[in-house]
């Protein structure tokens, strides 16, 4: 029989610790307030991330540009145990050196596209004739077999880019920030989403039968497109990092992707000319995160550690301002806050800027199981952690936080967000939110947490887009949010006793050996 023990359901009294220390630390937050509002230097943390330093892809140049200049700039400020600490193997990196592509015939106006992620380039300037693949089955391709050698090909799509009549950018009105706080009972159709799995599976079957005859056959360029936001916006797909064999292929604004569609369907002929240089890092295929602390002032509580955190990885399009450098300059801007304030912090507060977190949260869930998991067992780092704060969904205000189902700290936030909601930010949610780093920490029996923000356009313009740039950023949001993660760590890390946790299984991975 394997050994499971239940860890984190009675190490303490939910019933004591969901009612203990909510009282605001009033003196502390005026201090965290001035500076954050009258010294603010968040934005020039954010230019720093996303003009100077640019795109900051896992493995690539730039993001080894932004340890360095995160983890001096930290030091810089006095904080201690400042460090670029490795995490495991990532695997190849990659950065783009040139891309250029052009439509020539009918007539010649430039494409905005960019090269897909882990591709290589065309090997020189190249002058291709445009192929439309239609195929709706595999059969399909047997009648462009000998036809494509040298060409450039672009496959059917259902995306469009029509005119919008609603605003790119929002904030929540209170009736939607109102109904986020009922619980979300689930009325999926498990039928229907085994129908969508499989229509995703043939799709994905017919495309990779597709790209293998453009390798056999000779392809000189592949084009794609994603979803648009309009005007020229285009999204980026997550890459081809776990293809050895890829094509040289860009990712293309659909308006300019669409055009060439129709063109070839009335039977014009499209050509194109293209010249895209791309490198492949191999010396170093370690990831890393970036690492720094504010030492705890209390002799009996400074072993135990409140985290705040932010990807500082990004897409290349833009410059990944609202994805993450918006995050990762809150969360530097409130650990400086932190220090230069002088509050009293009786747990030792930790930043962590994660890398991986586009490719499915490495950075942050490696340093999970490196710090605080033994074999799959919670060890001694576990016991002495608190909380850990999150920031990844653009650069819109702080309304609220994400509970993840841990009704017991509930009193806690409530509290705390008093003296916030002058500010706007008030709304407390037992809703579970994902796709970001708490979950690392979540998922191991942490309490992880992730704020609530207005959308601003992040859905609509900036994620994961070719206009993620600095002038998406909203600078008041921003010093407000490094205000308020500031004041909530402050708070965690002066609690008498650790943040709840929901209760937690775990499981031995050497169980049963």
């Amino acid at each position: 029989m394997r050994n499971i023990i239940l860890a984190s359901l009675f190490l303490i009294s939910t019933s004591v610790w969901a009612f203990q220390n909510t009282a605001v630390d009033y003196n502390a937050v005026y201090k965290i307030k001035d500076e954050g509002l009258n010294n603010s230097q968040v934005m020039d943390i954010a230019w720093n991330l996303t003009d100077r330093i640019g795109p900051r892809l896992t493995g690539s140049e730039g993001l080894k540009s932004a340890y360095d200049w995160t983890s001096s700039e930290m030091k810089s400020w006095g904080l201690t145990n400042v460090k670029v600490e490795p995490w495991g193997d990532f695997g190849i990196g990659w950065d783009v050196r040139k891309s250029y592509i052009a439509m020539t015939v009918p007539y010649y106006q430039s494409l905005i596209a960019i090269p897909k992620a882990w591709t290589p380039g065309t090997g020189g300037l190249i002058d291709a004739e445009v192929v439309y693949v239609e195929i709706q089955s595999e059969a399909d391709l047997a009648s462009y077999r000998g036809k494509l050698r040298g060409k450039a090909v672009i496959l059917p799509t259902n995306i469009e880019a029509t005119t919008t009549f609603e605003p790119d950018a929002r904030r929540f009105t209170e009736e939607q920030l109102n109904d986020m706080t009922t619980e979300r009972v689930s009325n999926t159709n498990s039928a229907f989403s085994a129908r969508r799995i499989s229509d995703y599976r043939r799709q994905a079957q017919l495309r990779n039968a597709a790209y293998q005859l453009f390798k056999d056959e000779g392809v000189a360029l592949v084009m794609n497109t994603h979803r648009g936001g309009g005007q020229g916006t285009f999204f980026t797909s997550n890459g081809a990092r776990n293809n050895p064999d890829a094509l040289p292929e860009v990712e293309m604004a659909p308006e300019h992707y669409n055009r060439m569609v129709r063109l070839l369907s009335k039977g014009e002929t499209v050509k194109i000319e293209a010249h895209t240089e791309t490198v492949f890092h191999t010396q170093d295929t370690q990831g890393y995160n970036v690492l720094a602390e504010i030492e705890g002032s209390d002799p009996q509580l400074k072993d135990e550690v409140v985290m705040l955190g932010a990807h500082l990885d990004s897409w290349f399009a833009g410059t990944g301002a609202t994805d993450n450098a918006a995050g990762s300059a809150t969360m530097m801007e409130a650990v400086r806050i932190l220090k230069e304030s002088g509050v009293k912090l009786r747990r030792t507060v930790r930043i962590a800027l994660w890398s991986g977190e586009e490719q499915g949260l490495y950075g942050s869930r490696n340093y999970v199981q490196n710090t605080f998991m033994n074999d799959g067992m919670p060890n001694a780092a576990h016991e002495k952690f608190s909380a850990y704060f999150n920031m990844d969904n653009g650069t819109g205000a702080i309304r609220g936080i994400y509970l993840q189902s841990n009704e017991a700290v509930r009193p806690h936030f409530t509290e705390w967000f008093k003296a916030f909601h002058d500010m706007g930010a008030h709304t407390v949610t037992i809703r579970n939110t994902g796709g970001t780093d708490h979950q690392a920490f979540d998922g191991q029996g942490l309490p992880g947490f992730q704020f609530i923000q207005d959308p601003i356009d992040y859905g609509t313009r900036t994620h994961h887009t070719n206009m993620d740039l600095y002038e998406r950023l909203q600078a008041a949001d921003l010093r407000k949010n490094a205000i308020i993660i500031a004041t909530m760590v402050m708070q965690t890390a002066n609690m008498d006793e650790r943040m709840p946790r929901k209760p937690k299984v775990f499981e031995s991975s050497r169980a049963g050996r």
